[in-house]
């Protein structure tokens, strides 16, 4: 009866590890870009005296979020830089899905995420202080006049974007709310970021302890438990890399192609060699290869122009074999 049980059990465990040949679902690439917050700046030039881009503070801890859940692969900020800049997007071009599917496209992920910050403050409306009265603020927003305390607010949403036809595949919302109330959102001393739209490290523990900033890593934790849960909405797009073996040394491998092909890292190549080719017989033009599979080559770093991986296969491979997009 014990054996019994014990061949059913590993037969199960078996199976659960693709013996038949399925290999796990691949995970969808994603771009994040900085949130807009054009319509809380007043209040964000109120809490900390300047102009602080908390778009991209948001974008930020939410790459963290999604990074530490492992539902996705996120594409690297300055390649969403990159792209932006030779292309000559403006900061207003993310807001736009269109313009977000083309970044998508370039990027080569299977979608785009774009976001508004729609509430950053207090929840106290009636502390009496009009919008651009910045002066009954002190520098963090400690409210020294007649300001009761109070608790700070965060609401963020999200939506997924189709890299192929720029249609809203889902949108999301989070919300957060300090578990502490308090006069001063941010603190009453410390510098967040440099002025003039500055950026601001949402991830430190200095921000975490403030309660804005606990306002602030609920409502990305809460968008990011939703957005995780949307990955099963985003078509993949299979890009179809086709290249060369330009050095083979050991099992370690450079390819002639790179990101500009569509080549990430954690992408599996099948590795090819072409044995001969078959020519038609009146006029000599090729007509097929025929090719013998040696292994794959699992890419482990990519610049612009090549790449290199790991090479698990039967035979070894040699400078000219032929690398191309693995069959999922």
């Amino acid at each position: 009866m014990k054996r019994s049980l014990l061949v059913a059990t590993v037969t199960t465990a078996l199976m659960s590890c693709s013996v038949f040949g399925q290999a796990p679902e691949e995970k969808r690439r994603v771009a994040i870009l900085d949130f807009q917050y054009g319509t809380v700046m007043t209040s964000v030039q109120a809490i900390f005296g300047t102009n602080l881009d908390i778009g991209r503070g948001i974008s930020d801890l939410l790459i963290d979020r999604l990074l530490k859940q492992g539902t996705y692969r996120l594409i690297e900020r300055r390649d969403i830089g990159k792209i932006m800049a030779e292309q000559n997007f403006s900061n207003s071009d993310r807001a736009d899905p269109s313009s977000a599917a083309k970044i998508g496209k370039l990027l080569g992920v299977d979608t785009v995420v774009i976001g508004d910050i729609t509430q950053f403050g207090r929840d106290d409306k009636s502390t009496g202080v009009a919008a651009g009265a910045l002066s009954r603020w002190d520098k963090f927003g400690a409210g020294k006049i007649g300001l009761k305390s109070s608790k700070a607010v965060v609401g963020i949403t999200a939506r997924l974007i189709d890299v192929n036809t720029g249609e809203i595949l889902a949108s999301e919302s989070g919300k957060g709310q300090s578990k502490r109330s308090g006069t001063a959102l941010a603190g009453d001393g410390g510098n967040w970021g440099s002025g003039g739209g500055g950026g601001i490290d949402m991830g430190s523990s200095n921000f975490s302890a403030t309660i804005i900033g606990e306002a602030v890593s609920d409502a990305v934790t809460e968008l990011a438990g939703k957005l995780a849960n949307d990955n099963t909405k985003i078509p993949h797009t299979v890009i179809q890399v086709s290249g060369l073996v330009a050095d083979a040394t050991g099992n370690t491998l450079i390819l002639n192609v790179g990101k500009q092909s569509g080549v990430h890292v954690g992408d599996r190549l099948s590795v090819s060699r072409v044995g001969r080719v078959i020519k038609d017989p009146v006029t000599g033009k090729p007509l097929r290869s025929v090719e013998t599979t040696l292994g794959v080559v699992t890419i482990t770093s990519v610049d612009d122009g090549s790449s290199e991986g790991t090479f698990v296969g039967a035979a070894p491979p040699k400078v000219g074999d032929t690398v191309k997009t693995a069959a999922q």
